[in-house]
């Protein structure tokens, strides 16, 4: 739905969900750019594809591995990117606090690096601030923009709101999503999660987003507390070319219980 029309977007229901391809393995490559470093995850599409290539940008504390349900499912498409960004999923820690700018700089000469062409730019959480940032400063590299259970809505913008809302959100992942969570959290450590914190707290997605001219999709799950309803239809209304969609019965990390139907939607906004 565009911004154009004067209705706020609905949700839309879920294309058939596709089925979880066989396990491949991504191929990992360190890149440094500018002084820092990013894991770069990456799975080859089909041979030939002249299909769209996916980014993922994982959110703070975060790490590819819980994008690899729809990693796999994203590669029967195109060349998917995973990327661990500097100071998360074992990446050496920076010296100094990086905002959600240079990260988008840092995540676009990466993906010069590995020969990426035009890339949808998916992000979930903190990722959707680097993805939107990224279309932002390079429309040139960003075909399309899907953005999975956003941060930080502005009615909500104090730590012990987004620390409450966290809390929930652990009581409705599965174990396996906790067990991902946990483990990455401590990887990336506490020191490198609290410097990072304010600059996700402080970045307005909204003003943002709405200088994003490429096609947006905005997902979340129907039982996410962090990312809510009225806030995510609202940012799809703010982008000029918009539309939002909820997944039913999923909880923040949407891309990993809701693998299937996530995966659809990307593919339906990247034209496949």
């Amino acid at each position: 739905m565009h911004a154009a029309d004067d209705q706020t977007p609905r949700a839309e229901p879920a294309r058939p969900r596709l089925r979880l391809p066989r396990t491949r393995r991504p191929t990992p490559r360190v890149v440094t750019s500018g002084g820092l470093t990013s894991h770069v995850h990456f799975l080859a599409g089909p041979a030939a594809s002249t299909g769209p290539a996916f980014v993922l940008l994982h959110g703070i504390g975060m790490s590819h591995r819980y994008y690899r349900r729809l990693q796999l499912l994203l590669a029967g498409h195109g060349d998917t990117y995973a990327l661990d960004l500097p100071g998360f999923g074992g990446t050496p820690t920076p010296d100094r606090q990086l905002t959600v700018a240079e990260y988008a700089v840092h995540a676009a000469r990466v993906l010069e690096k590995m020969g990426a062409g035009r890339v949808v730019a998916v992000g979930q959480s903190m990722g959707t601030q680097f993805a939107a940032e990224l279309a932002v400063q390079r429309p040139d590299l960003v075909s399309h923009v899907a953005l999975l259970g956003p941060v930080v809505d502005p009615s909500r913008r104090t730590v012990l709101q987004q620390s409450l809302a966290l809390g929930l959100d652990c009581l409705k992942e599965s174990p396996l999503a906790n067990a991902v969570v946990v483990t990455d959290y401590a990887r990336s450590g506490l020191r490198w999660y609290l410097t990072e914190l304010p600059v996700m707290m402080d970045y307005n997605l909204d003003a943002r987003l709405a200088m994003v001219s490429q096609p947006v999709t905005v997902i979340r799950g129907s039982r996410d507390p962090i990312a809510p309803r009225d806030w995510c239809e609202k940012l799809a209304a703010t982008a000029p070319n918009g539309r939002f969609l909820e997944i039913p019965g999923k909880p923040h990390l949407v891309q990993h219980g809701g693998a299937a139907g996530t995966a659809a939607e990307i593919l339906r906004l990247a034209g496949e």
